[in-house]
């Protein structure tokens, strides 16, 4: 497993605390274990941090918002998902937008994937 960086748990620590409006929704549901499915949340992994993370599923969520799209943060991200999968993680993104719509249906859709993954 990648090392993690000092630097990245102390900004993991920060972004817990600063997390967009759909990272909070969504956490709301994922934070409760549904179906026995744990998921932590800014968690540090090498110089990144993961949006979301279940370990017994190595399952990495990313939730997207339009500043994904702009600049160099598409190369950037790419960057990143190569590195997570690397250390034998998959990385499942999903909009801002799409959790702002309907967070309890897509929590439900990252649950039953999560689960498929065990």
């Amino acid at each position: 497993m990648a090392r993690t960086f000092r630097n990245t748990v102390l900004q993991a620590r920060k972004l817990r605390k600063t997390m967009s409006k759909p990272e909070i929704m969504l956490w709301q549901q994922l934070r409760k274990k549904p179906c026995g499915v744990k998921f932590r949340r800014q968690h540090p992994l090498g110089p990144y941090i993961l949006d979301f993370y279940c370990p017994a599923a190595k399952l990495a969520i990313e939730v997207d918002g339009v500043a994904h799209a702009m600049g160099n943060r598409p190369e950037r991200d790419a960057l990143r998902d190569a590195f997570v999968m690397k250390q034998g993680i998959e990385t499942k993104r999903v909009s801002a937008r799409s959790v702002l719509d309907d967070t309890i249906g897509i929590a439900d859709q990252i649950v039953r994937y999560a689960r498929g993954r065990v």
